[in-house]
């Protein structure tokens, strides 16, 4: 998708090896709730609210189960996000199940990275240690192999962005990262302390000419990469629009700092009830503004599709919920 490079959350793995070339793509951005766009060719995107309502890892296993099975387990989670019991689910219980979806996903990750990186489940993380774990490949790389920039970055580059965002996180300064300070460090667009690297990094991988600012091309160019523009999609003809008439705030045609935190990280948007609101909207056929087990069902497709997935591990991790 378009956004989907610029949209993606660090997944910082345990490197033993030279890692992939996608390993090295490690720019984030604020808590969007799918790397998938909403709406395409103004066309409505279903595979965004999937995501957004499942999560991610939930939305990709739509297609090991019937309809007639997702319908079923769909009725079951229902269950779970009417808090009250009183058979319906209001907006504020959508959002709120909607948060737990998203932050659920960003809690198995450090849980999984924690494990991964500190086996000896340390209370401290240093950098030393974590840097072994994770750039100790590189030891036995040949010189030319460390220059590799396909991907935009070099892994030294990669490892002096990682500690960068490592300092930011460490709040008490003590070389180390809790369990807390390891969480910003992996999910900076989650910690408002930790928001001013989001743009850094933005920054630094779209400006290609390091004048300190993005140009038009290069906006589009971090998204699509088509050549002659009589035949780009038409939704790269939507951005090269909303760069001009909502992202460049002062018409200078380039994006600075703070029109680029205005563009990934606005103000006062809470994504979680932007899509509450959607999904009542799309499901609500009796216009009362809260969604009845049967209009959700009626509406299944929405939610999570007509292929299928499997929801047994989020009902039993719902639990603590």
């Amino acid at each position: 998708m378009a956004h989907r490079t610029l949209l993606c959350l660090l997944l910082v793995a345990v490197v033993l090896a030279k890692p992939a070339d996608e390993e090295k793509k490690s720019r984030v951005h604020s808590e969007k709730l799918s790397d998938e766009e909403h709406f395409v060719n103004d066309e409505h995107n279903v595979d965004y609210d999937h995501e957004a309502f499942l999560g991610e890892d939930e939305a990709r296993t739509f297609d090991q189960l019937t309809p007639e099975e997702s319908k079923d387990r769909l009725s079951k989670i229902v269950d779970k996000i009417d808090l009250d019991h009183d058979g319906t689910v209001t907006e504020t219980e959508l959002k709120t199940w909607i948060e737990y979806t998203q932050k659920r996903y960003i809690t198995e990750d450090v849980k999984r990275q924690w494990s991964a990186n500190n086996p000896e489940n340390k209370k401290t993380l240093y950098w030393p240690d974590y840097k072994a774990m994770v750039y100790g490949f590189m030891d036995n790389m040949d010189p030319s192999e460390l220059d590799d920039d396909a991907e935009g970055m070099t892994y030294a580059e990669m490892m002096k962005r990682d500690q960068r965002r490592w300092e930011m996180a460490d709040k008490d300064n003590d070389g180390g990262l809790s369990l807390e300070e390891f969480t910003d460090f992996l999910h900076p667009e989650e910690a408002e302390h930790m928001q001013s690297i989001v743009v850094t990094e933005t920054m630094e991988d779209i400006d290609k000419d390091k004048d300190g600012k993005i140009s038009l091309k290069e906006y589009i160019g971090d998204m699509y990469r088509g050549g002659d523009d009589e035949f780009e999609p038409a939704w790269v003809s939507n951005e090269r629009d909303q760069f001009r008439e909502f992202r460049d705030k002062d018409g200078d045609g380039y994006l600075d700092t703070e029109e680029v935190k205005g563009w990934i990280i606005p103000p006062d948007y809470n994504h979680s009830e932007a899509e509450a609101k959607h999904l009542i909207y799309e499901a609500d056929t009796d216009g009362d503004k809260v969604l009845t087990k049967e209009e959700i069902l009626n509406k299944y497709d929405v939610f999570v599709g007509s292929q299928a997935t499997d929801f047994g591990e989020a009902l039993v991790r719902h639990d603590e919920f």
